[in-house]
Parts: C-alpha cells; structure tokens; sequence
C-alpha cells in the first residue's frame, strides 16, 4: 500500500510539474497595444490606460476558451514575468482579470513606464508572450 501511495504522489507531482512547464501557446498573430496614454505624454497622477487587443479575444481570468486572454499592467518592470510562473499580482503587475479595456490607475509624480501583459485562463504568460511596446509617461 505504501509502494502504491508514494508512486501516485509521484505521478501527482510530474503531472502537477508537467503542467506547469507548457504555457499556453500564443494565438497568431496576436498583439496587445496601450492606445492612452501616447508615449512621452504628461499625465496627472490618476490616469485612464487604454488597452486594445488584435487576433486574440479577451475573457475573464479562469474562462478556458481558446484563443482568450486578459490584461495586466506592468508598471516599471524591467523585466518580464519568467515563462512557466504566474504574472505576480502587486503594485507593479496589475491584473485586469474581468477582461477590462482600461484602467484608472495612480502613480506618483515623476518618470514611469507602462506595458501591457496578455495572460491565460491561469494568469500565465503567453509562449511565445504577448506584451505592448513599453510607453514612458511623466507624472505631475
């Protein structure tokens, strides 16, 4: 019994690892863009972001129809979230898991930069991912 319990949490586990390792494939042709605010503009410290999407569909965080995603909003990230993990959820990785178009969000006053993220069902990034040009604003 005890030979058959630990080989099921080993499969467990290989499955579980199994999953984790293959993202989503990215839909073709997909693109996500940030139509407001325009790169280099002034912005006041609560701004509307504008989202747009091309050849991919949005759907709230945890619908599974192909060829869906939704939003997050990296705010002065350097890097991308890591392929295979979660986008984190804080203060620098909005997620917009309801498939909004926009966002009201606040910054202080200084130089930010905004980019947008596509995520899947599971908030997992795209492979390959599908990201916005990143954007500069200058907060007042």
């Amino acid at each position: 019994m005890k030979t058959f319990m630990s080989r099921a949490a080993l499969a467990g586990l290989l499955m579980g690892v199994s999953v984790l390792a293959s993202a989503t494939p990215a839909p073709k042709g997909a693109e996500v863009s940030i139509v407001s605010p325009k790169d280099g503009a002034t912005v006041p410290q609560t701004v509307v972001v504008k989202f747009a999407v091309e050849n991919v569909a949005l759907a709230p965080a945890g619908n599974t129809t192909k060829n869906t995603g939704h939003h997050h909003l990296l705010i002065d990230v350097d890097e991308l979230p890591a392929a295979g993990a979660p986008i984190p959820k804080d203060a620098n990785h909005q997620h917009f898991g309801n498939a909004q178009t926009q966002a009201e969000v606040t910054l202080t006053p200084g130089k930010h930069t905004l980019q947008l993220e596509l995520g899947d069902s599971n908030h997992m990034p795209f492979d390959p991912p599908i990201v916005s040009e990143k954007i500069t604003v200058n907060v007042k």
